[in-house]
């Protein structure tokens, strides 16, 4: 939220430097993010002068420029090359002298200097207004008072305001400072901390007077829950034109773009106040009448940015009796608006509930400063005030007569909250003994009554405006955050307990994987749990008994269900990063997926890994190798191993998400499928290059994982020998198989077993592969003799030859 100092000053007369306050605000809780500068025109015509033309005659070598002497109040005039159609001699004009900086429409900057423009110097520029940043025209040259005295800097007789703007991390509570006037209420409150007493200036409407009763609209309000409080009133006669050079200023510091001067005082006053208001033509309103009603669902409408959207039976609406005008309480109807043929309006100023409001922000996908503020809760007791300030700053800047008395239709009193605070809840809470007349006084800053004191406690009255404070703890945060934070005594020894955790908790558990992916060049990746329905269609038909979960209120369609699968988001950021030139990913995240099954919502616990593009960068030593399924499939193995989990299971995965892969067992538990993600999926996400991707279940290595406590061996002493095999067999025999047996027939001295070559073609027989496979072989006691390896070789053999009718090559 952006606020003016400018603008706060009116409210609260400070003269601290912006950093003084911002440091204040922060320390209220109004957190100031930043800020920055404003210029109403940019660089605030700094090296501008008001010159007097003395001579102008044609250029002797350019038809269609001038050679001038302009007085510009120094020693001797300047000689000027200009080229306006306009220029004459006897005219006052602003002028950028050499070494002013101007400002392009786009904020470039550029730099007046001397020079000479076919064979004649020019010391300065004439400008016209669009050069200035004074206006848009560029036809000639501006052509000032001729009262004004040569040599005046422009700065001064132009309205230039410089301002800096204050911009404040609101938290969505802090419904009560999302204005001018909310923040300056604050910032007295802490003032009065440090002793410093100030009056907050609050804009009069005393002076609110109905000229008379010629344009009388009705209003009925069919959905007072919906709208517990509706107020309007009609002006009449009005100019709609631009607004004053002041309010333009106020807007344009904030980050608006002024409109027309009903527009931009409804504008204002919604910055000032906090309080929303919506201007309709009265000429356009159908019957006069307002009603105040919801319309049947799919009724079409058109907002002011020329949308048509269609209506859902609980949006509130504005109507008159033919139509609606108006989403209320978010955004306006292009048929009603303020135009420059306008002449009358109907001002409406309305409290509509928080709820509703928020709803229909969400449903239409608009997000205004209106619907901010109602959907947080506004001040219901600032309704008919906001209207009067409106309908008189309206008077002031575009004339016309307020032409109706004030409809208010409030049927039921909103009343104030009221707490009972305790004194110990306070001392508990914020941990140190505040005196109670500091209390006191704090509550009288805040505007919060005190209506009577025991020894206990005080009964308290909230004022309307503070919607969030409900509760004895809520006044608490409030006395502490006026009081100071920094105020509060802390102790030197810190005390603190620590809970005794197991070392498989989730937490521990992925902190570990996540630091040894992490060193093996993995990144982490965060990604969204809403993602787009039509990615289901990805995974086939879907069981009744396990769907998806939609979102209720989604913010947008492509959001609008909880993920099954966290393959689709995890190709998403890799879609990201290869259109980006990064083709090389190594990626992990722990999440959830879910779904429901038999009315009862299940959300399981996972980590995925993705791998895709080189296995190393580019570099001049080597080319790069592509990422291979066993590089994947070594990657899993060293998550599992890490945790303690041998011994695996592996079969041949069959998956609509795979085109080739396999799954991990352990103790009859599916731990972790894993592959090469199917093509006809990739294409979805429009990428062309190979994508391998491990789903871990993550509830299941968990409960996989065991306590035993780690057992270290000295390292051997005795030298490891190597033997080899070439092995023929069946084509169906696979390497899992082979490292089984191995080490099922000797546990003693094998240690490690590899498979360094695969043979398939000519010269062996049909259906018959060869595999080349090393052993290591070692004793921890002794050096092992050349009897014992021939002993160990030849019961492998035979272990082969019988149990799969191996031979040797």
């Amino acid at each position: 939220m952006k606020i003016s100092y400018n603008w706060l000053k009116q409210f609260i007369q400070i003269d601290w430097e912006s950093e003084k306050t911002g440091e204040l605000l922060t320390d209220l809780g109004l957190e100031v993010e930043g800020v920055e500068k404003f210029e109403s025109v940019k660089g605030g015509l700094k090296g501008i002068v008001v010159g007097h033309v003395l001579s102008c005659e044609k250029h002797s070598n350019a038809d269609k420029l001038n050679v001038t002497m302009v007085d510009l109040g120094l020693e001797s005039p300047v000689q000027i090359v200009c080229g306006a159609k306009n220029i004459a001699v006897g005219q006052k004009v602003p002028v950028a002298t050499i070494g002013t900086t101007l400002y392009t429409a786009d904020g470039e900057a550029w730099t007046i200097k001397k020079g000479k423009i076919r064979g004649e110097e020019s010391f300065g520029m004439i400008c016209a207004e669009d050069e200035l940043g004074l206006g848009s025209s560029h036809e000639g040259i501006m052509v000032l008072d001729d009262n004004l005295a040569v040599g005046t800097p422009c700065s001064e007789v132009f309205e230039i305001e410089e301002d800096e703007v204050f911009e404040i991390g609101l938290t969505p509570n802090r419904a009560d400072a999302m204005s001018h006037f909310g923040v300056a209420r604050d910032l007295k409150a802490g003032l009065k901390q440090k002793e410093i007493n100030k009056e907050l200036i609050t804009p009069s409407t005393s002076h609110f007077n109905i000229n008379d009763r010629s344009l009388k609209i009705d209003v009925d309000v069919l959905k007072t829950d919906l709208a517990p409080r509706y107020c309007g009133v009609t002006l009449s006669n009005l100019i709609v034109q631009p607004s004053p050079t002041w309010l333009q200023n106020r807007l344009k510091a904030i980050g608006l773009t002024p409109k027309n001067n009903v527009v931009d005082a409804t504008n204002y006053v919604l910055h000032e106040l906090g309080q929303p208001l919506h201007a309709f033509d009265a000429a356009k309103i159908k019957g006069n009448k307002i009603l105040v009603q919801t319309l049947p669902k799919g009724t079409k409408f058109i907002t002011l940015d020329g949308v048509e959207r269609t209506l859902h039976e609980d949006d509130l609406m504005i109507c008159d009796t033919e139509k609606p005008l108006c989403i209320a309480g978010v955004f306006g109807g292009l048929g009603s608006g303020v135009t420059e043929e306008t002449t009358s309006i109907f001002l409406e100023s309305a409290y509509f509930n928080p709820v509703s409001i928020r709803k229909s922000a969400k449903r239409h996908g608009l997000n205004t400063d209106a619907s901010f503020r109602f959907e947080r809760g506004i001040d219901i007791e600032n309704v008919e005030y906001s209207l009067k300030r409106a309908a008189l700053l309206i008077k002031e800047i575009a004339g016309g007569e307020i032409t109706s008395d004030i409809y208010d239709l409030y049927p039921k009193k909103h009343p104030n909250f009221e707490v009972f605070l305790a004194f110990e809840k306070i001392n508990k809470l914020i941990g140190q003994e505040i005196p109670q007349d500091t209390i006191k006084s704090i509550l009288a800053s805040l505007d919060i009554k005190v209506k009577n004191v025991t020894e206990a406690g005080m009964g308290l009255e909230i004022p309307s405006y503070r919607v969030d404070v409900q509760r004895q703890v809520d006044v608490i945060e409030e006395i502490l955050r006026v009081y100071g934070y920094n105020n509060v005594a802390f102790s030197q020894k810190l005390n603190a307990s620590i809970a005794t955790t197991e070392a498989t908790e989730d937490h521990i558990i992925q902190t570990i994987i996540g630091n040894s992916l992490a060193a093996k060049g993995y990144f982490e990746i965060l990604t969204n749990s809403l993602t787009n329905p039509n990615y289901t269609t990805l995974l086939g038909n879907e069981n009744e008994e396990d769907r998806s979960i939609e979102i209720i209120n989604p913010l947008s369609g492509d959001l609008s269900v909880l993920r099954r699968t966290s393959l689709f988001s995890a190709l998403e950021t890799a879609s990201y990063n290869i259109n980006r030139r990064r083709s090389n990913l190594k990626l992990f995240e722990f999440g959830k997926t879910y779904y429901a099954k038999a009315n009862k919502r299940i959300e399981p616990k996972y980590l995925s890994i993705l791998l895709s593009g080189g296995s190393m960068p580019d570099n001049w030593t080597s080319n790069t190798t592509p990422t291979s399924f066993f590089e994947l499939k070594s990657i899993v193995e060293s998550v599992l191993l890490r945790l303690g989990i041998t011994h695996l299971k592996s079969e041949p995965i069959s998956s609509v998400m795979f085109s080739e892969g396999l799954t991990f067992t352990h103790n009859t538990k599916e731990l972790v499928s894993f592959g090469l993600v199917k093509k006809s999926i990739l294409k979805h996400f429009d990428i062309k290059q190979d994508i391998l991707y491990a789903d871990f279940n993550w509830g299941a290595v968990l409960k996989q994982i065991t306590t035993s406590p780690v057992v270290f061996k000295e390292i051997p002493k005795y030298p490891e020998v190597k033997r080899d095999f070439a092995l023929l067999l069946d084509q169906k025999t696979t390497y899992r198989e082979l490292y089984d047996l191995a080490f099922g027939s000797e546990r003693k001295y094998l240690k490690e077993m590899t498979l360094f070559d695969v043979y398939e073609g000519k010269n062996l027989p049909e259906g018959k592969k060869s595999y080349a496979v090393s052993f290591t072989l070692q004793d921890d006691k002794s050096t092992l003799t050349e009897k014992q390896i021939e002993k160990i070789m030849s019961k492998l053999q035979r272990t082969y030859e019988n149990n799969l009718n191996a031979t040797l090559r």
